[in-house]
């Protein structure tokens, strides 16, 4: 379209050729980044879905889907492209991690819970999220725990505002957050008696009491989050380009696709101008050893 605007009419075809021979270049690159994603002792987690034309039925497409790693420390996010949404995908990708994995409640990653050296996070946003779904059902309960909720996430505000330390967070959400943790707790249970089974405000009590040991946990260390937001906002570029293109043209192709949303995500947690990084990169990876790849990687070193 950028092309079409400079009345330069190219074919799509050519275009196309183009990508594919980039990301060739750039798939070092990018085993790299995956390398350094697994490497970290904390990662936030999400997947999403995305289109894949069949090349067996004409018209009709098959369902993957991109597992997205963000790691808030390192400034880098890691989209990797699976063909379902079975735990088999986040299990071979992250083999080898230790550390602390944040995500939603999808049963896929419920393996993790069990693996030795890794630490299971959920995400308070989803919880709140079903909270706000009982309002139109039970306005008063909802409400409540709704108000409860956004106390916790005043104290995340506080502590960004006045740009804490981890130290220095993880000893205001004791003194804090855990009182009103344990308030909130006290509460799911004691409300979940006087709900009907099948509400709207029951099916996000039980959620939330499910997870309950997850959410809570954030206050145990400074450096992890209240929610998965960081990595929901890494994957909001997903969703517009859905609507643009609509779908992948091959399994390859998404694989593609989340090498290049990798590099571009990563490029914009480090305010990194995407175009230019593209360009210089393209320019010098041809001629880069191997140990010399990370130094490409869109990340700045102050």
């Amino acid at each position: 379209q950028q092309f079409k605007r400079e009345g330069v009419k190219i074919a799509e075809s050519t275009i196309s050729g183009w990508f594919t021979a980039s990301c060739r270049l750039l798939e070092p690159l990018y085993e790299v980044l995956c390398k350094k994603i697994q490497a970290a002792d904390y990662l936030n987690g999400d997947e999403t879905p995305i289109p894949v034309q069949n090349s067996q039925k004409k018209g009709a497409t098959h369902t993957g889907y991109h597992w997205v790693y963000r790691a808030p420390a390192e400034k880098i996010v890691c989209f990797d492209y699976q063909k379902g949404r079975s735990r088999e995908g986040p299990t071979a990708f992250l083999k080898g991690f230790k550390g602390a994995l944040q995500t939603d409640g999808y049963s896929g990653y419920e393996i993790f819970d069990k693996r030795p050296g890794i630490t299971m996070l959920a995400c308070m946003a989803h919880a709140r999220r079903y909270f706000d779904q009982a309002l139109k059902n039970d306005e008063e309960r909802a409400a409540h725990a709704l108000k409860i909720i956004q106390e916790l996430y005043a104290i995340e505000r506080q502590a960004k505002e006045k740009n804490l330390s981890h130290e220095q967070r993880y000893e205001l959400r004791q003194k804090e957050a855990v009182p009103i943790l344990e308030k909130l707790e006290r509460w799911l249970k004691d409300t979940m008696a006087e709900v009907l089974p099948k509400s709207a405000m029951a099916i996000a009590i039980a959620y939330t009491l499910k997870l309950w040991p997850r959410l809570k946990r954030y206050t145990e260390n400074g450096q992890w989050e209240i929610d998965n937001n960081l990595v929901e906002n890494s994957i909001r570029p997903v969703a517009l380009g859905r609507k643009n293109y609509l779908f992948a043209g091959s399994h390859n192709a998404a694989r593609y696709a989340a090498m290049i949303y990798s590099f571009l995500g990563t490029c914009k947690m480090n305010d990194i101008e995407p175009f230019e990084w593209l360009k210089e990169t393209l320019t010098k990876i041809p001629d880069c050893k191997l140990s010399e790849l990370e130094n490409l990687l869109p990340i700045r070193k102050d």
